[in-house]
């Protein structure tokens, strides 16, 4: 069998044995794209084959990722090229699972990155924003409801864009919500944000499903299921741009800036590191440790304590 045949087979296994979402499945599809492009460059004449995937072939894919340009000129970071390696050695697990010879998945070493800058708002910052949202409309109402709840509750903006209403418990101000790799937590809802999501619930008039509805005139007004008029994650990164630039803050917030935000936010006021691996859903509690070098509150003390000020 050829590669390209495999990687197909395993994109499928990816999403019915191992239970990954279609957003993962289709990263790994544009990642193990890469190696059937670079056989294309480099091998025009054969199809490759597991037992092509060699030591040598693997130093000159990584060589070929470091240089590679995309479309508008631009490279791979290194964490991207990390991204498609873990593609591949994922791949070369499955293969070797089928009992397929090919490259060992252990020879596959990972660049070294480094850990990305976290960015997030604090209390004061998230009060102008929500100064800025209206609360005489029904998008307002939303708008607002989307913010208290991704700050309350620090949910990935697919776990956000997914839920139903009838998914959030607003009288026990809590529910469960199914993110990366299927698995299920626990989601707990501050008053505020439980207040301000029963607002907006209580301002619509219709009946669909969806907790969030998009209520642009380019809509289509047919259909049925249970996306019908589903807020998009993209249209969600547009309401939060709108209000961050309406309050002022030059700082660069995404959906995911709010999840930041609710880490550090809990880090800040004394909870301890595994609790607040389990309110986000981390696998690995060295992914919630990004967050301790802006929230050790004994490095604030020392500085406190031992910096001199200037007279």
């Amino acid at each position: 069998m050829y590669v390209g045949d495999l990687i197909n087979d395993f994109l499928e296994s990816l999403e019915i044995e191992s239970g990954r979402s279609r957003y993962t499945t289709r990263n790994y599809e544009l990642c193990l794209s890469r190696i059937l492009e670079f056989s294309e460059e480099t091998n025009p004449d054969n199809d490759l084959k597991p037992a092509d995937i060699t030591a040598e072939w693997l130093r000159k894919y990584r060589l070929w990722l470091n240089r590679y340009q995309t479309e508008r000129d631009k490279g791979l970071s290194v964490t991207t090229q990390a991204y498609h390696l873990i593609a591949l050695r994922g791949f070369l697990k499955y293969l070797a699972k089928r009992g397929i010879k090919s490259l060992d998945p252990v020879l596959v070493e990972l660049p070294k990155t480094h850990r990305p800058q976290v960015t997030f708002l604090h209390v004061d910052e998230i009060d102008r924003i929500l100064a800025e949202i209206p609360l005489d409309t029904e998008d307002g109402l939303r708008d607002r409801a989307i913010f208290e709840l991704l700050f309350s509750t620090g949910l990935r903006i697919s776990e956000l864009t997914n839920l139903n209403r009838d998914s959030v418990n607003l009288q026990r101000k809590e529910f469960v919500v199914r993110g990366k790799g299927q698995k299920d937590r626990p989601v707990f809802i501050s008053q505020s944000a439980a207040d301000a999501l029963q607002d907006y619930l209580d301002e619509r008039k219709d009946s669909l499903p969806a907790l969030f509805l998009n209520n642009s005139r380019n809509q289509p007004m047919t259909g049925t299921n249970g996306n019908y008029r589903r807020l998009s994650p993209r249209s969600v990164e547009r309401i939060i741009n709108k209000y961050v630039r309406a309050a002022g803050i030059t700082k660069h917030v995404t959906p995911h800036t709010l999840r930041h935000s609710f880490a550090t936010d809990l880090l800040m006021n004394g909870a301890d590191l595994r609790s607040v691996q389990s309110l986000l859903g981390h696998a690995n509690i060295s992914t919630t440790q990004i967050y301790t070098h802006v929230t050790d509150p004994h490095l604030k003390e020392i500085h406190d304590k031992f910096h001199s000020d200037v007279k």
